[in-house]
């Protein structure tokens, strides 16, 4: 699970505390590596370079780790941390977007130290992970001088992500007719509900996925449809009805997705479905 309600408020947004960050994702603060890594993996508690963070102006209002049943492994499993700078002077309102950084990591060899740019759209939180030509993500090995290189990393990660605020406000300026909606709902079901051949099994309709959730969310505008999409997709609940071996009806309702490596792969899939739809609207 994330905390990120109370953090993450833009009225009265707050750094999360490091109690808060061992409940929710004690492998933060592993000192160790896992007794599966070898004499090579160095490990670096991602604490230290949060602190280091910290004093550079970049504060924690989210984080999660990933689930595992191997016993004893909990402690240095993967884990996310969203990041973003608190008092930046800035006054912000319902319906702007604000960058911040995310810092994936893991001492249990199934992750590096990766930075990757993200967006979050105020009140609706609907979050998203942009990795395109002008978005940076940096990979930093468990070697060397890893605190500087991540330090560094930040703020070349976050310069270029502030490029992407351009997003909003462009794409708020292209309309999309019926057809165009149809086929980014196609295209984003497929990525969420595709097999490794391409099918799709799920008796929900790629159409459910252009259902707004909230009468702020209604226009045709590809920033807006975008949004809706992308939101359907990553916090599922959408119902359908299936039919078991013996053809009675049951009810299905798609889930949320909640894994690291999954949210992060649809997101980037996602951006780069709206970043394509917006250079072919705009071209038309």
């Amino acid at each position: 699970m994330t905390i990120y309600a109370d953090t993450a408020r833009f009225d009265t947004g707050r750094a999360m505390t490091e109690p808060e960050m061992r409940k929710v994702a004690p492998s933060i603060f592993a000192t160790t590596a896992h007794e599966s890594r070898s004499e090579r993996f160095q490990p670096i508690p991602t604490i230290e370079i949060l602190r280091g963070l910290v004093k550079e102006g970049f504060v924690p209002v989210g984080a999660k780790q990933s689930s595992t049943r191997t016993e004893g492994k909990a402690d240095f499993t993967k884990h996310l941390i969203r990041l973003r700078r608190v008092e930046d002077g800035k006054n912000y309102r319902v319906g702007d977007t604000v960058c911040e950084i995310l810092l994936k990591n893991a001492n249990d060899g199934t992750s590096a130290y990766e930075l990757l740019a993200g967006l979050f759209r105020i009140r609706c939180l609907n979050s998203l992970v942009a990795q395109t030509g002008t978005i940076d993500a940096i990979k930093v090995r468990h070697s060397g001088d890893v605190g500087a290189k991540v330090i560094e990393g930040t703020y070349r990660v976050l310069n270029e992500a502030e490029k992407a605020l351009a997003a909003p406000q462009d794409w708020s300026a292209h309309s999309l007719g019926r057809d165009e909606q149809q086929i980014m709902a196609e295209a984003a079901h497929m990525l969420r509900f595709g097999d490794a051949v391409g099918e799709t099994k799920t008796p929900i309709k790629p159409e459910q996925l252009l259902i707004p959730r909230r009468h702020d969310d209604h226009g045709d505008d590809l920033w807006t449809v975008w949004n809706v999409t992308q939101e359907n997709v990553i916090r599922g609940g959408l119902r359908g009805f299936a039919r078991d071996e013996k053809g009675n009806a049951r009810r299905v309702k798609s889930r949320a997705v909640n894994g690291i490596d999954q949210d992060i792969k649809l997101n980037k899939a996602l951006w780069l479905i709206g970043e394509r739809m917006a250079a072919l609207v705009a071209a038309r």
